[in-house]
């Protein structure tokens, strides 16, 4: 018997798995050799630039002919950040005011780590700020242009732009960490939700996965749910599928992935890391995440500053991960992942991953059997 669910007839795919578009790693190349394989690809597209964004779906268009995805942010929380900035009096709760005493943190921090700050990098023309409200709008106006097969909001709720992607026939998706959000988003009608636990790499649920996935899927009805947390085999899969999901949402896994954009510091980061090595920190993108532990990670929780929300923080943190990078600093900038990641043995090409995905899915479906009499 053959892997199968509702979301594969939604979605247009042969097999209920579906990539988590992860920034920095869900790349045209490794969501398209998703979708070859029989998945959903979806690009992590949160910190694209508009233009950035439109060439990567054309991109993704010319390596498949099969549905992919593009997944975004809409945090209300940078709106209600915003606001506050704009309207509060300078004081000691205005997050510009508290940004120069955070930029002089990073600051003491790269030179007692001996980074030095790269200065003069390449911007694109009509750049916007990364994570503000103007950058979010621009990005949905290419994704609604572009008309995607698959919308994936990453946070927040793609309510708004909900006439614009039926009249395209884009399948709408949204992810969430809690009943409460999975409700709200169920009310506008989208296609498909993800339930994604506190198991789970980058911005995550205070839930775990195992009581998170039941609660939604009780929740919301007829809508099929993904379930993402934690699952890096086809024995999770399985497990969510029995909870009620009707496939998953997988990311950590493809991290290491041969197609997947995350540096090769990283990738090994990946490898010699176990259920351990992750912690839950705001310290880059200014909300919780799931993080392989660091110098970075670890300065700020030993420090008497708290990090800033989104998307201050992410100006703070910004040069300190780009000068990581550039100089293979696994120590501080090893990059998000889940806690499944101990199951990663090896970087291999993303078929490879995906299809033993699959067979390991349909073997646990098998060896349940063997529990019944």
């Amino acid at each position: 018997m053959k892997l199968h669910s509702k979301v594969c007839d939604i979605l247009e795919i042969e097999y209920p798995i579906v990539l988590a578009g992860m920034g920095g790693a869900s790349t045209p190349e490794l969501a398209a050799a998703v979708s070859n394989a029989g998945g959903l690809g979806v690009l992590g597209a949160a910190a694209c630039q508009p233009e950035e964004l439109r060439e990567w779906i054309q991109r993704t268009r010319s390596l498949t002919d099969k549905p992919f995805g593009v997944d975004t942010l809409l945090p209300a929380s940078v709106r209600r950040a915003a606001q506050k900035a704009g309207d509060s009096p300078q004081g000691s709760d205005d997050p510009m005011e508290q940004l120069k005493g955070h930029m002089a943190f990073a600051q003491q921090f790269m030179e007692r780590e001996r980074l030095e700050r790269q200065e003069g990098a390449p911007r694109q023309e009509g750049g916007l700020p990364v994570f503000s409200k103007e950058f979010f709008e621009a990005q949905m106006q290419v994704i609604v242009d572009e008309k995607v097969p698959v919308y994936a909001a990453g946070l927040g709720n793609p309510g708004p732009w909900m006439e614009e992607f039926r009249y395209n026939g884009t399948r709408v998706m949204a992810v969430v960490g809690a009943v409460r959000h999975a409700v709200q988003v169920a009310s506008i009608k989208l296609d498909v939700i993800v339930a994604q636990g506190h198991d789970a790499g980058g911005h995550n649920s205070p839930v775990g996965a195992m009581a998170l996935i039941p609660q939604v899927v009780d929740a919301v009805g007829d809508i099929p749910v993904l379930g993402a947390g934690g699952i890096c085999d086809g024995r999770g899969v399985a497990a969510a599928m029995m909870l009620g999901a009707a496939g998953a949402w997988i990311g950590t896994a493809f991290l290491a992935a041969e197609e997947s954009g995350i540096l090769p510091h990283q990738k090994e980061a990946l490898l010699e890391g176990s259920e351990e090595g992750t912690v839950i920190s705001r310290s880059v993108t200014g909300k919780p995440a799931r993080i392989i532990r660091s110098k970075w990670t670890d300065a700020w929780e030993q420090a008497d500053i708290k990090p800033l929300p989104m998307p201050y923080q992410g100006a703070v943190a910004g040069p300190v991960m780009a000068a990581a990078s550039r100089d293979g600093r696994a120590d501080i900038n090893p990059g998000f992942a889940g806690q499944g990641m101990g199951m990663i043995q090896a970087v291999r090409p993303a078929k490879d991953i995906f299809m033993d995905i699959v067979a390991s899915a349909e073997a646990s479906f098998e060896r349940s059997k063997t529990y019944m009499i």
